[in-house]
């Protein structure tokens, strides 16, 4: 016969037995009386569950379009998987979790294939005079649905607002500058679509603060002014709702850096008695004038070109090269400019002339330069007929001139370019040739101007260049080697002394949705 082991047994104290004086009524244990309850707190753990009226499955809703998340009733918003924001959004989806303390939260990973999230919840509450912790895991359903943005993307109202931005010139230097700043402030990510036109560019909105945002930028970077305008789309008459579509129209000043002006006599009187012929040295939130005989400056701001507008007398594509012969400093200097008499020769005809100007400080003897030729020029300017001729220079210089070798030389340097839509109407042949025009002296300004590349962004060149091939009948022969090399070396010959950009200034490129390489 097998005889039982002996139970250990510990005797109550006298202060537990006088405090232990009911038993529990599920495990028996002694327990006090003076709490009230009838389980003990072991018990209680096990039997209590403080989760009861939590939910343990629930849905959220996404739109695969526009890859964000709907936050009831009608907010979208956008989250990545795991993120806090879109476990916030889970956990306001949970309707019971507010009647407990939640102590902590954590995803338990899933397959992203799976279409579900599952999230680990740890909750407190207490129970008669126990405090009791659970943890328990929640499942949520990823429901594919559409947002109303991108449904109306797929119907004629597509956009609410639309910023129409013009200058009335014949180039397009000046939008190929504000491509730029807008690429590297990021002001176009809220469009729906760029529209190139004619005159300028169409940016499209699907809310009208976005719009309202990008004319603050623009009025930011360049002296504009604007007008609103709205349209009735749809009016509901038993609720007072209407709906609206907004155009904002943007109209840049038609002057440009480089520009020859001649501003009227009051406004020059009011700059401070500055001459009237003056050249245009930059274009910010206001246009800074100087005059290259007196090194004489004016700032012009936005308000006060509206209110007497003015054009310019010439521009870049009526620059005429001019070889220098004789350089004297005069002493006078404002920042990189110092005035000087200098001794030309017109390329063209040899006719030699004695200016004085502002270019100083680069031009050596033997250097080409380009300027405005005014002697006998004819300009249908009010303003500049009204001056008399002993204040008007045979020859205005701009700027200093690099010979080039071909104009589709390879740069070690690109820039990004925005996706936007063509006009419907194809453009004209000499309008294509006139783009290809301005975005090569838009390119050769960049290199030149030190001051306007610390304003924008450029990227390196990554692409190899194809060897050069001739074809014949289906058959591809490369082209001599010695050939290569001569052209090469010509090209280095002419291109020497050209202000070069260094690597340093250059950006690695990043693959980006909304931009476009330059096949330059």
């Amino acid at each position: 016969m097998d005889i039982d082991s002996s139970v250990a047994y510990t005797p109550y104290t006298a202060e537990q037995a006088l405090q232990a004086n009911i038993l529990c009524a599920t495990c028996g244990a002694p327990m006090s009386g003076n709490t009230g309850m009838t389980m003990c707190e072991d018990c209680i753990r096990l039997n209590v569950d403080i989760s009861e009226g939590i939910q343990r499955e629930a849905s959220v809703h996404y739109c695969s379009g526009c890859q964000r998340w709907l936050q009831p009733p009608q907010h979208w918003v956008s989250c990545t998987l795991e993120s806090k924001e879109l476990m916030a959004l889970c956990l306001r989806r949970l309707r019971g979790l507010s009647k407990v303390r939640l102590v902590d939260a954590s995803f338990i990973w899933t397959e992203p294939h799976s279409k579900r999230i599952k999230l680990k919840i740890k909750v407190q509450d207490a129970y008669q005079s126990t405090f009791l912790v659970q943890t328990f895991e929640v499942e949520f359903v990823v429901v594919y649905t559409q947002c109303p943005d991108c449904a109306k993307s797929y119907t004629p109202n597509t956009w609410r607002a639309c910023v129409q931005v013009r200058q009335k010139v014949l180039h397009k230097r000046t939008f190929l500058y504000l491509e730029q700043l807008i690429l590297k402030h990021n002001a176009h990510k809220d469009t729906i679509s760029i529209r190139e036109t004619k005159d300028g560019l169409d940016f499209f909105y699907a809310q009208r603060n976005h719009a309202v945002k990008m004319v603050d930028f623009l009025s930011a970077v360049a002296p504009v002014r604007s007008q609103k305008s709205s349209e009735l789309i749809s009016q509901d008459i038993h609720t007072s709702t209407k709906s609206y579509k907004f155009t904002y129209s943007i109209e840049i000043v038609p002057i440009c850096k480089d520009d020859l002006v001649c501003v009227p006599s009051k406004l020059a009187k009011q700059l401070g008695n500055i001459p009237q012929l003056l050249l245009c040295t930059k274009i910010g939130n206001a246009i800074h004038l100087m005059d290259p005989n007196t090194l004489q400056v004016a700032e012009i701001s936005n308000q006060a070109f509206w209110r007497e507008p003015f054009a310019s007398l010439a521009n870049v594509s009526e620059l005429i090269e001019y070889f220098i012969l004789n350089v004297e400093p005069v002493g006078p200097t404002r920042g990189k400019y110092v005035l000087a008499d200098v001794e030309v020769m017109r390329t063209s005809d040899n006719h030699q002339f004695t200016i004085r100007s502002h270019l100083g400080g680069i031009l050596h003897p033997g250097d080409d330069a380009m300027g405005y030729h005014l002697m006998g020029s004819n300009f249908n300017n009010d303003h500049f007929e009204a001056l008399s001729e002993n204040k008007i220079p045979p020859v205005i210089l701009v700027k200093k001139h690099y010979p080039r070798g071909k104009k589709n030389k390879n740069r070690h340097w690109k820039l990004q370019h925005i996706a936007r839509e063509e006009s419907e109407m194809l453009p004209r042949k000499q309008d294509q040739e006139r783009a290809e025009r301005d975005y090569e002296l838009f390119l050769r300004e960049i290199e030149e101007d030190t001051e306007l590349r610390q304003t924008l962004q450029l990227y390196k060149n990554t692409r190899k260049n194809p060897p050069k091939t001739q074809k014949m009948e289906g058959v591809e022969m490369e082209m001599d080697t010695e050939e290569q090399q001569s052209e090469m070396e010509e090209d280095e010959d002419q291109d020497d002394g050209l202000p070069a950009i260094s690597v340093d200034e250059l950006l690695d490129e990043f693959e980006d949705m909304t931009m476009e390489d330059d096949d330059e």
